[in-house]
């Protein structure tokens, strides 16, 4: 009983510090660019709105990972009230739908067997073999022999479209230049009066949201693999180009991907195809083409999980699958570029 108090401890206090530490928004010195490993110490309130700690979850947080029917599907979830989220809640009654995608339970090698099975051991919470079982947000919980998702109740359990049981690692690039008129002068927004910033998004195939190009981190794989690969995949359409194509790709690739970066966010993401045993979590990091000379060089094309791709203005007014919006707007906010023409809302946060 004292190691499962523990753990729980542990796990809730672990995702809570790190989903707050996304969430830094200064009291009175939105002017000041974060730096790239903090934020300045100059006031800060902590907001948890993007995501929900175990301890329960707030009317905007812990949402897509809520909704029904199931992506792919035609599963309705069981509903889950705002304030029955968190696992330390006592719900007695709560009863979740069960549901893993036929695609999944195929055994396809990116995907665990069921936990049923009698020659499957997996060691949760640590490195498993090449798959990485650990959490970006510190322990999670152990009950009857599954992984239960520290953000809290979903309405279903299973893994859905998920591959692995417990945290699922992706990575997404996100790529900026700043937007630049016909002489190459920074374009500056007319009410912020900040440079507009612009990244690559993606139109998804399987839900039409545009997002952030990105993929599942392949087991063994360095999470700089990924990014440069995904990208490539779904931005530059590497997958259909000619071995020649390919190498002139990846040279400029390698210069792009060699600039100066920031780790915008690791951890847990509020994705709709998270469920009470199997969830999304991400390394978001940006790197920025200051003077947009290396992506002059590079046409996008849309390929691979893609539908379009296109160069998007950076504002409040995104509209992005998952958690991206967040994602972007921290970029924003680390890059002093424009967000909203509303000040207050600069200085509020998420």
């Amino acid at each position: 009983m004292a190691e499962r108090i523990l753990g729980k401890t542990l796990a809730t206090v672990s995702l809570s510090v790190a989903l707050a530490s996304v969430t830094v928004k200064s009291l009175g010195c939105c002017s000041i660019p974060a730096c790239r490993n903090s934020f300045l110490s100059c006031g800060f309130r902590l907001n948890s709105n993007i995501m929900s700690s175990s301890n329960g979850a707030k009317e905007n947080s812990h949402n897509k990972a809520r909704t029904s029917p199931y992506p792919g599907s035609k599963v309705q979830r069981s509903q889950v009230p705002n304030e029955k989220v968190g696992w330390f809640v006592e719900w007695q009654d709560y009863n979740p739908v069960e549901y893993t995608a036929v695609s999944v339970l195929a055994g396809p090698r990116w995907a665990d067997p069921q936990i049923s099975e009698s020659n499957f051991f997996p060691k949760f919470n640590e490195k498993d073999g090449h798959v990485e079982r650990k959490s970006q947000n510190g322990l999670y919980e152990i009950e009857n022999g599954r992984p239960r998702n520290p953000a809290g109740r979903t309405g279903l359990i299973g893994r859905g479209l998920l591959g692995r049981w417990g945290p699922n690692h992706a990575a997404d690039p996100i790529i900026t230049r700043w937007k630049r008129d016909r002489s190459g002068n920074k374009i500056t927004h007319p009410v912020s009066g900040k440079n507009i910033l612009q990244f690559v998004a993606i139109k998804r195939k399987d839900c039409g949201e545009w997002a952030i190009p990105g993929g599942m981190v392949d087991p063994g794989e360095k999470i700089s693999t990924t990014l440069k690969r995904e990208f490539g995949e779904e931005a530059l359409n590497s997958l259909q180009k000619s071995s020649a194509e390919k190498r002139e790709l990846e040279e400029q690739l390698h210069k792009l991907f060699s600039q100066e970066h920031l780790v915008i966010y690791k951890g847990y993401v509020d994705d709709p195809r998270n469920t009470d045993n199997a969830w999304m979590e991400t390394e978001a990091v940006n790197y920025h083409d200051e003077t947009g000379e290396i992506m002059d060089n590079l046409t996008l094309e849309a390929g691979d999980d893609a539908g379009k791709v296109k160069w998007v203005d950076i504002s409040d007014q995104l509209q992005l699958y998952a958690s991206h919006s967040q994602f972007i707007k921290l970029v924003a906010e680390k890059r002093d570029a424009h967000w909203s023409e509303n000040s207050d809302a600069e200085c509020r946060g998420l």
